[in-house]
């Protein structure tokens, strides 16, 4: 057997960093793990290709060589999805279909042959069974969710690694909290299932042999969803395999705000050579985080919070959200405050939509709110419900927030601000006679092709430029060591402005 595995091609959004990827000639920041876990899983007898189209076409070769194509997706890629499965069935292939998009609507795609929805775990087993004995079923569902030791690593000898920025792995899955507007529990539901320290150093392991060095991305939607497993296991196994291998990697992945209680797992975090965290904050409006059941948010200061995540050495970058039915029109004067006062440099606001199968999903659908089907990206200015507050002044609140929180002058100071806590935070660890974590992640080519790059699209073309320069300067006179994340920074900016068009220097 010939299959295909295709991964349809991304919109550009604020998650793409698609102008500021080109700095550094990537084509895509993260490879399609689900794909290449999913590999992993087939018959090693067959034949296998991947096509990612965020790094290359979908050529007529590749359909012609297939004689089974293998798709998975997220909302977010339904429009470049539904070109590949129309391309698919053109050229007369079975397609068999899993991932977030085809498990949330099953329903939308009846051109696919066979549906292999929920957690490869279960279902693709079945699948593969039927296909061998030639009676394969349309549609294999689950309500199971496996235990994630039968998770095989991924199989990255399929990519092209040098066309990616970061890889990913995946250490759990489930999320012990019930946000009303998250799929992640109706995905995989609430309890937090893990790897084991084996399985995690195995990827490890696997990714070092495959010669690669950079980012890791842990792609858990709560990482410390199980502290036990984490604090016990699996990060001292990482710090130790770190060490051993002279820290060739660096790792960011998400959590919840409740980490800023457990000063000893940002400890290890940190020790283990994590360096960032995505944390969905949502409001600094404690009603709205009340109604939609965020009760981890509602039920401290964030502002504080966050701060003390910046403390103990991890970047935070923050998940944020207007629309909730309490808001008010000064929640976009708020939420700009919010994210100015905190420092977070890379703050992703989104308006509120309702995904399928979550429970304001379902609450909407009985009060007769619903609109359309949800695009799977909350940047686009568009929302998939009839909101409380005036639909106009949303949309023109929102742009505000935007139009505020990007332009060149407030995100060049929010990156100061992270800036001079960055150096602050490394000056007291040797003070204290410790030395700063850090990645041996070599200097390559393609960083110094960045720095040329910045230096004229940033420096001389951009209309922002005198803030380029500006923050620039400032960080060669005050935190040297930290220019490079500087022009990172400014780099990340131009793609922010650039997706939402503030590009005006204010």
């Amino acid at each position: 057997m010939k299959a295909l595995l295709i991964y349809p091609q991304y919109p550009d959004t604020f998650w793409s960093f698609k102008h500021a990827i080109r700095f550094i000639s990537k084509k895509s920041v993260y490879p399609p793990l689900g794909l290449l876990t999913v590999a992993a899983m087939l018959p090693q007898a067959w034949q296998l290709k991947l096509v990612d189209m965020n790094v290359s076409p979908l050529l007529r070769r590749h359909l012609a060589w297939a004689d089974m194509v293998f798709i998975s997706a997220m909302a977010v890629q339904q429009e470049s999805t539904r070109e590949v499965i129309r391309r698919a069935k053109q050229a007369g292939k079975a397609i068999v279909a899993g991932g977030p998009l085809f498990t949330e609507a099953p329903e939308s795609f009846p051109q696919v042959d066979h549906l292999v929805l929920n957690e490869a775990e279960i279902t693709l087993p079945r699948f593969l069974s039927d296909l061998a004995t030639g009676h394969p079923h349309k549609t294999y569902q689950t309500k199971k969710f496996p235990e994630l030791i039968q998770t095989p690593t991924p199989r990255w000898n399929l990519l092209k690694m040098k066309k990616y920025v970061s890889m990913n792995l995946q250490f759990s899955r489930g999320c012990p909290f019930n946000c009303e507007f998250c799929s992640i529990t109706a995905l995989f539901g609430r309890r937090v299932r893990t790897k084991s320290a084996a399985q995690i150093v195995a990827e490890l392991d696997s990714l070092y042999a495959r010669g690669w060095k950079g980012g890791v991305f842990f792609v858990d939607d709560n990482f410390i969803g199980n502290r036990t497993a984490l604090k016990a296991e699996v990060l001292p196994a990482i710090i130790q395999w770190m060490k051993q291998h002279h820290s060739p990697f660096n790792f960011n992945t998400e959590a919840s705000i409740d980490l800023a209680d457990d000063d000893e797992l940002m400890s290890l975090m940190v020790q283990a050579g994590f360096n960032q965290v995505f944390i969905g904050i949502e409001t600094p409006d404690k009603e709205s985080l009340v109604a939609c059941g965020k009760m981890q948010n509602a039920r401290r200061d964030l502002d504080a919070s966050v701060k003390h995540i910046q403390a103990a050495g991890l970047e935070v970058t923050g998940g944020f959200i207007v629309g909730f039915d309490n808001d008010s029109p000064s929640i976009f004067r708020r939420q700009v405050e919010f994210i100015q006062n905190s420092g977070i440099v890379t703050a992703m606001v989104g308006l509120l939509n309702a995904p399928r199968n979550t429970r304001l999903y379902q609450r909407l659908k009985q009060e007769k709110r619903l609109l359309k089907t949800f695009s799977g990206d909350n940047t686009d200015f568009s929302i998939n419900f009839l909101p409380r507050m005036n639909y106009q002044e949303l949309i023109r609140g929102y742009q505000r927030i935007l139009q505020s929180i990007y332009a060149c002058k407030p995100y060049t100071l929010r990156v100061q601000d992270f800036l001079r806590r960055k150096s602050r935070y490394i000056k007291e660890l040797r003070r204290a006679g410790k030395t700063p974590p850090s990645s041996s992640v070599p200097l390559r080519l393609y960083h110094i092709k960045a720095a040329i790059r910045a230096f004229f699209v940033l420096g001389i073309f951009d209309r922002g430029r005198r803030y380029y320069w500006k923050l620039l300067f400032w960080s060669l006179f005050r935190c040297p060591r930290l220019v490079p994340q500087a022009i990172t920074f400014a780099i990340y900016g131009f793609h922010f402005r650039r997706v939402f068009h503030t590009t005006r220097a204010r």
